[in-house]
């Protein structure tokens, strides 16, 4: 058992692993008596490359050896190196970076660049989203964390989740009418703006929201919304970034490149890494204007060697194909489990969702998860009222097929035994 004493707990009400965990290696994570837990999570959602990648460990012991940190003002050939080939990945006119340390840090930036671009304070973004923390990415996350804190900054609004699995607004085929939801919501919008709307924040799958992916072809009908209101559109890719999703960026599939992108988590393959993104024109605005950003760590070399690091093995490895492939083994042997209570399975590449129905899914959710951590595996459900049946699941992308069928292996006995 853990010993608690002397930490502040920081997940609403929710409680520590009673496990310490002692080490990590691939796609597994180990307590101090020794036992296995598979890592259906990549942590954080953030290890794509698994655990202590010998790759990372050699880049981490050679570049804090030479050079770990700067001032801020001072720039690396790791930082210049890095923004070259990140760009490189990526749609015209997306062709500017800075490095930061966490997602709610580049949404911060994101969001402050946004502002002073177009002159706007209004803030859109998802009911059920998650953006972050900080004070502005706060106030654009619905999805837990408003409630007790004191009033939010004033002109941020959110929009309807087109839930394909619970829709609230149908067709006359009973299926989601996405294209209907997105009018009545920006309807609201517009009914609550005082004319000063600056952004449009979503995440092209909500992670803590269920894992909901966007139906093809909303982002192109947003973005339009966007322009029609001369609003920039942020894309946080902070979970489906970097080939998760079996592409490069989940944003890819629907042919809409975002004014401006967010990048972490996977950037740094589990270390402290993260990325803002934009064209020259809006950077050139920013600037004129005073783009005031300034952290401790911004633009540090250690972390951006490490995303060199990942870059190169993404590329060599080919692991948006990796991602797609192991994702459809993952969902297909999901699928198969012959279990009443699996109600939906969905997702892309290795971020996939399983939801378990009926009125007890909170309760069951919380059992499965804790059943499977008893038979060594690491899973996580979402934390929002109601969806506590519905399941993360983002293994690194170097797992094996013999790690993903153990645990689905693992999800069936659970749920057999706690059924």
């Amino acid at each position: 058992m853990t010993d608690e004493k002397h930490l502040i707990r920081y997940s609403g009400r929710g409680a520590f692993a009673p496990e310490l965990i002692a080490r990590a290696a691939g796609s597994s994570v180990f307590t101090e008596d020794g036992r296995e837990l598979l890592d259906f999570t990549s942590g954080q959602m953030s290890a794509i490359l698994g655990h202590s990648h010998p790759e990372i460990v050699a880049t981490v012991q050679a570049q804090v050896a030479s050079l770990d940190h700067l001032h801020s003002g001072m720039l690396s050939r790791p930082v210049l190196d890095l923004a070259e080939q990140l760009v490189a990945t990526l749609p015209a006119p997306l062709e500017k970076a800075v490095f930061l340390t966490t997602g709610a840090e580049a949404n911060e930036a994101a969001l402050r660049m946004a502002k002073l671009v177009t002159g706007g304070h209004e803030v859109v973004s998802f009911a059920r989203s998650w953006h972050g923390m900080t004070q502005a990415a706060a106030n654009a996350t619905y999805s837990a964390g408003r409630v007790g804190y004191g009033p939010t900054a004033p002109g941020n609004f959110a929009l309807p989740v087109p839930d394909r699995f619970r829709p609230s607004i149908v067709g006359p085929d009973g299926e989601l009418d996405w294209r209907r939801q997105l009018d009545l919501g920006f309807e609201m919008v517009d009914a609550q703006s005082v004319g000063a709307l600056a952004a449009c924040l979503v995440e092209p799958i909500l992670s803590s929201g269920g894992v909901v992916d966007l139906p093809p072809g909303y982002l192109a009908a947003l973005q339009e919304k966007c322009r029609e209101r001369g609003m920039l559109l942020i894309v946080d890719e902070a979970q489906t970034g970097l080939c998760r999703t079996g592409d490069w960026y989940a944003f890819e599939r629907d042919g809409v490149v975002p004014d401006i992108l967010t990048l972490s988590k996977t950037l740094g393959a589990g270390l402290p890494l993260a990325a803002v993104l934009t064209s020259a024109e809006i950077e050139e605005r920013a600037h004129e204007r005073g783009f005031l950003f300034f952290t401790t760590h911004v633009n540090d070399p250690l972390p951006a060697a490490v995303g060199l690091t990942v870059l190169d093995v993404l590329r060599r490895d080919r692991l948006e194909v990796r991602a797609a492939e192991l994702g459809e083994r993952l969902q297909s042997g999901l699928r198969s489990l012959a279990h009443d209570v699996v109600a939906d399975v969905r997702g892309r590449g290795l971020m996939v969702g399983l939801e378990l129905g009926g009125s007890d899914a909170d309760r069951l959710g919380a059992a499965v998860t804790a059943r499977c951590a008893e038979l060594g595996l690491h899973v996580n459900i979402v934390q929002l009222p109601g969806m506590g049946g519905t399941f993360r699941i983002a293994p690194p992308l170097t797992a094996s097929e013999e790690e993903i069928d153990r645990g689905v292996s693992i999800i069936d006995e659970a749920l057999r035994s706690v059924g």
